[in-house]
């Protein structure tokens, strides 16, 4: 294609479907062409040789699979509208697997009994299902996507952290490989569950995850796992200094920088510093809607200079789904009076009954100007546990550059990343709701432990795609390359199109795959701007210079070209193709 999809978002995405890669077929799904199929297939090698290196088993279940499994896991529930749902011709429930930790389960359930028959590490690469919302940025965020997911079972904890330790090896492994940049964080388990997780980011500007640095000590985190620490209590004599609170008048001021002004305007501080957004407490009000569909309002409170963090706040109420307030939900409080609300109404025990949650900033015994639950009104030094109580805290406020990093040791950039592979130490969630036990050494019946480890395969030709592509077209790495070299015949004398046809012959005799443009109608400026497009790192152009008994050979990333006699360019490819210094 010579112009850009109108439905592509992102630079590698547009490349990849000019270049005919792959090719939307629905909102979030594609078809993967004669090229894409070839560099899917490559990541897949390099996934699978990984696997079985660390003795990873490779089966394979369906995509269509029955209901019971998991509603036995709850998950046909907490799964919620992302799962795809059907039913056959006799009426029986089924589904598109999203994620398949039933079925391993279940499969090991079946066939093993004992704990001589483990540790056991088993994998798929599998077409996955789930009806994403607002699929967009093209393979990054489908509807259908090629994942590999696999699982260890182990009989004790120890033996989960060594299975642990070997995929996230692997892991490294597989993304060194892949030859893009990406970094290493902890992460949220989610709907998952499970202990300790980690993820594998690539980084990217157009990634949709946050996660934050710290260069002092190495901590590196999704935003969605960074646990912000309780802010310690503020001295008793400090709160004992504190004046009672008292409503003022503040109109016409529903916002933070709103409110701000007015509080400096109407009401300045004794101590002449000016009121800020941190002196005051933001109320945020949200509808939760449960998988079962029931919903609930939740309130978290925070200071005014941080705004609630969608993703942060979605992992934290989680497999609910969380939504603004909108008017029909405020007419159904009317306690909450919008633009000026404040804790006296909030609770589970307080006129609203809406449970309200505080960010861990919020310390004890510290002042707030916040809302006074009547518009035009806020509540000037209200203090936490002398005013005012909450049913808890939320870890739902974003992160910003600059904050203190959870260990302590300095500060936090933010950079963001495409999520590339997701490891879990499950623990015992899905072999208890499925009853997969073995014998221990002792013969008594023990719960299996489990690990999940999954890496995101058509993912990652997108991610590949994104990172490295430069203005004109997509620059594979090697080891992903849909083939070796692609050779180029220009003109129209026939001698070239000859000469292409030898060349062509010798070095696929020598091992290597080749794109072989031998159109004899078009262009040399379309087929060198098609060439670049495509991305394949050796490009052999044979034209003008054959008259004269050389060939040129172009590195695609870095633009170098040399011309070479035509009988040593089988050579000068192969060195270039296995990374050898060019022959003499």
């Amino acid at each position: 294609m010579r112009e850009d999809p109108a439905d592509a978002e992102l630079p590698g995405h547009k490349l990849l479907v000019r270049a005919g890669y792959v090719r939307r077929a629905a909102p979030g799904v594609y078809s993967w062409l004669p090229l894409g199929l070839k560099v899917l297939r490559k990541v897949e090698q390099v996934v699978r040789e990984e696997m079985d290196a660390i003795g990873g088993q490779e089966l394979s279940f369906p995509a269509l699979l029955p209901r019971e499994p998991y509603e036995a896991t709850n998950r046909w529930t907490e799964y919620g509208p992302n799962l795809f749902r059907l039913q056959d011709r006799k009426g029986n429930d089924m589904l598109l697997g999203p994620t398949h930790e039933e079925m391993f389960t279940l499969a090991v359930k079946d066939m093993f009994s004992s704990y001589k028959e483990l540790p056991l590490t088993l994998y798929q690469i599998q077409t996955k299902y789930r009806d994403e919302a607002r699929p967009r940025a093209g393979l990054l965020r489908g509807r259908e996507f090629v994942m590999k997911d696999s699982y260890s079972f182990d009989v004790d904890d120890a033996g989960l952290e060594a299975a642990y330790q070997r995929h996230r090896e692997a892991y490294v492994r597989i993304f060194d490989r892949l030859g893009f940049e990406y970094v290493v964080v902890h992460a949220d388990s989610g709907a998952m569950g499970g202990s300790a997780s980690e993820e594998f980011l690539a980084v990217s500007p157009v990634g949709e995850d946050t996660f934050v640095r710290c260069e002092a000590s190495g901590y590196a985190a999704n935003v969605e796992a960074v646990v912000v620490p309780q802010a310690p209590p503020v001295d008793p004599a400090v709160v004992a200094s504190t004046p009672a609170a008292h409503v003022e008048d503040t109109p016409d001021s529903p916002t933070i920088d709103t409110l701000v002004a007015q509080a400096n305007a109407l009401h300045p501080r004794v101590d002449g510093r000016p009121w800020t957004a941190a002196d005051t407490l933001k109320n945020v009000v949200v509808l939760l809607t449960h998988p079962d569909g029931r919903t609930e309002p939740l309130a978290v409170g925070l200071p005014g200079d941080r705004d609630v963090d969608a993703k942060r706040l979605e992992a934290q109420v989680a497999p609910a789904q969380w939504a603004p307030f909108e008017e029909k939900d405020f007419a159904a409080y009317p306690m909450l009076a919008k633009g000026y609300i404040g804790p006296a109404v909030l609770g589970l025990e307080k006129a609203s009954g809406i449970r309200y949650l505080l960010d861990p900033s919020v310390a004890e015994g510290s002042a707030w100007v916040t809302g006074a639950d009547e518009h035009g009104k806020h509540v000037f030094d209200l203090v936490l546990g002398r005013d005012f109580t909450a049913d808890g805290t939320i870890q739902a406020a974003e992160i910003k550059e600059g904050d203190p990093s959870p260990d302590g040791a300095g500060t936090l950039t933010l950079a963001r990343g495409i999520e590339m592979g997701h490891i879990f130490q499950l623990g015992r969630k899905y072999a208890e709701a499925l009853g997969l036990k073995v014998l221990d050494e002792n013969g008594k019946l023990v719960t299996v432990t489990m690990g999940s480890y999954g890496v995101g395969v058509s993912r990652a030709v997108a991610a590949v795609a994104e990172a490295t592509h430069d203005e004109v077209g997509l620059c594979w790495p090697r080891a992903l390359a849909p083939a070796d070299v692609h050779v180029v015949a220009t003109g129209k004398s026939q001698d070239v199109y000859d000469q292409g046809e030898l060349l062509v012959a010798d070095l696929e005799a020598a091992g290597l795959t080749v794109i072989y443009d031998d159109r004899p109608k078009v262009s040399p400026g379309v087929k060198f701007k098609d060439a670049e497009l495509l991305g394949v790192p050796t490009i052999v152009v044979i034209g003008k210079g054959l008259a004269e008994g050389t060939i040129e050979v172009k590195d695609r990333r870095t633009g170098g070209r040399r011309d070479v006699p035509v009988e040593r360019t089988v050579g000068e490819v192969l060195a270039e193709v296995r990374g050898d210094a060019h022959p003499a």
